[in-house]
């Protein structure tokens, strides 16, 4: 018979394949896990995984052993949910999404977490940018997919999901629509669209509406807005520039604007980040379900 955290430890691991990530979800130390893994492997007899320096990989011993815990722990864990109902326990989850390509990857785990879960209710939540983080805070939100780095004493964050390459978007007749691409160091030349407000950390104001150049050169601060759609019309009215994901432009493609990639910037990841304290018992689970779906696309 498993242990609970030899369970866990090897079904986490073999989603995310690095002991770093899989302690940060089960909350333990990485020498926890590891200690957890070689006894389990002691126990069958055989290694479950493949690791050195740089990779960790089932072997093919442990894909066969993750294919048939996999729907026995999901069944356990739905159990465990369909009897809480009877002691009055939370089984609605509300998950947040900063952008378009992220709520379309949350809807379609929500879905696949129905099927699996039918007594949960999953709630699906746009999160504004002006306050990335207050929705999760006052307790409103349990999980949220969203732009990092989100690096905050009571909040923790899980592995990057995807990226998507950075690009600028600016007015059609900007000098720089008609390049081929910018540099950082452009944003020197422009007026840059950006936000003010003291809830939005300031290290993820430098990272999305810096104040000066990778050279120390000033970038001109422009109108400051609360909402995405001001900061578009700003750009489409000529007012300025706004650094954004390329693929924004599937979503906000608008005449009159046009979208330029950067070539050193780096990209833009996404991940996922719930409450430090008091999670929600259907997070972790549906922490494993977006996992799956982001792995699918």
């Amino acid at each position: 018979m498993l242990e609970r955290l030899e369970l866990e430890a090897f079904l986490t691991l073999a989603e995310e394949l690095h002991f770093g990530r899989t302690a940060e979800r089960l909350c333990v130390t990485t020498s926890r896990i590891s200690q957890t893994i070689q006894k389990l492997e002691r126990r069958i007899g055989a290694p479950l995984f493949e690791r050195n320096s740089r990779i960790v990989r089932l072997t093919p011993l442990g894909k066969r052993l993750r294919d048939e815990l996999r729907p026995a722990y999901d069944q356990i864990a739905a159990s465990v949910i369909a009897a809480s109902s009877g002691r009055c326990v939370e089984q609605r989850i509300t998950v947040g999404f900063s952008a378009p390509w992220c709520g379309n990857l949350v809807v379609r785990a929500a879905d696949a977490f129905r099927i699996r879960f039918p007594n949960a209710v999953v709630d699906i939540e746009e999160i504004q940018l002006v306050d990335p983080l207050g929705r999760m805070r006052s307790g409103a939100v349990d999980l949220q997919l969203t732009e990092f780095p989100i690096a905050e004493p009571d909040i923790t964050t899980g592995s990057i999901i995807f990226s998507e390459p950075r690009g600028l978007m600016v007015p059609e007749g900007h000098p720089f629509a008609v390049r081929e691409s910018v540099s950082v160091e452009d944003l020197a030349d422009a007026t840059l669209v950006t936000i003010t407000d003291e809830r939005v950390p300031r290290y993820w104001m430098d990272c999305y509406f810096p104040r000066r150049t990778p050279s120390g050169r000033s970038i001109s601060q422009g109108p400051a807005t609360n909402f995405w759609p001001e900061v578009l019309v700003h750009v489409s009215q000529g007012i300025g520039v706004s650094t954004v994901a390329l693929r924004a432009e599937d979503f906000y493609s608008r005449p009159h604007m046009v979208f330029v990639p950067f070539r050193d910037a780096p990209p833009i990841d996404y991940g996922l980040l719930w409450p430090a304290a008091g999670r929600n018992l259907l997070v972790q689970p549906f922490l494993e379900t977006i996992a799956e779906a982001a792995g699918s696309l």
